[in-house]
């Protein structure tokens, strides 16, 4: 049988420098194939996740201290705001959160500093879309310091209008005494911020009572 001619390309050549430079490009060759393997579109997909949620950590890292200073001055558990401030915002990437420092979607009252931005509300069984005022803060802190005043303090024409979320023992009790105390309208409120402060465990930065 006739001996099978060895293809060009994969002949190794005999000078030493030559077979340096021939396992070099081999090398890069096989790393250049090895790499396509993994940038496959479940791949790429995964890998933008893992991204994201890393950004969201050191967003709410970033945020924890100071509403751990809030809890002390005001009661209100430090994984209620993170979690509030997460999900109203989108942790901080909101067009109202970057524009106007306004980490928990408050609407502007009448002589307030405020940007106007199209909202998703629920309304009589679903969620309809309208262009809202909401207040513009000068930092996130003045967005979270006046998020704890309102939980502490209430409104205009109820002083204890939060008060289960004051008196609540857990995270779980707070969450529920939002949608309680009428804080937000749409049903699932209390179950998201659950998961947001076990997802992330956010119950970490809470302080003993």
């Amino acid at each position: 049988m006739a001996k099978r001619r060895q293809r060009k390309w994969l002949k190794i050549p005999r000078g030493k420098k030559e077979r340096r430079r021939y396992f070099i490009a081999l090398l890069a060759l096989l790393t250049l194939v090895g790499a396509a393997a993994f940038l496959t579109p479940q791949f790429l997909a995964e890998r933008q996740e893992a991204q994201v949620e890393d950004q969201r950590s050191k967003q709410l890292k970033s945020w924890a201290p100071y509403a751990q200073q809030l809890q002390r001055q005001y009661g209100v558990f430090a994984s209620i705001s993170l979690a509030q401030a997460a999900l109203e915002s989108d942790f901080g990437q909101s067009a109202l959160a970057v524009q106007a420092h306004n980490l928990y979607g408050v609407k502007a009252s009448a002589g307030q500093s405020s940007v106007t931005l199209p909202t998703k509300e629920y309304q009589d069984g679903s969620w309809v879309t309208v262009d809202a005022a909401f207040v513009s803060y000068p930092t996130w802190q003045a967005s979270m310091l006046a998020h704890a005043q309102l939980l502490k303090q209430g409104t205009s024409w109820n002083p204890t209008q939060y008060a289960h979320v004051l008196s609540a023992q857990t995270y779980q009790d707070a969450a529920k005494g939002l949608m309680t105390d009428g804080y937000a309208t749409d049903p699932d409120y209390a179950t998201k911020l659950v998961q947001v402060i076990e997802k992330y465990h956010l119950h970490r930065f809470d302080l003993a009572n």
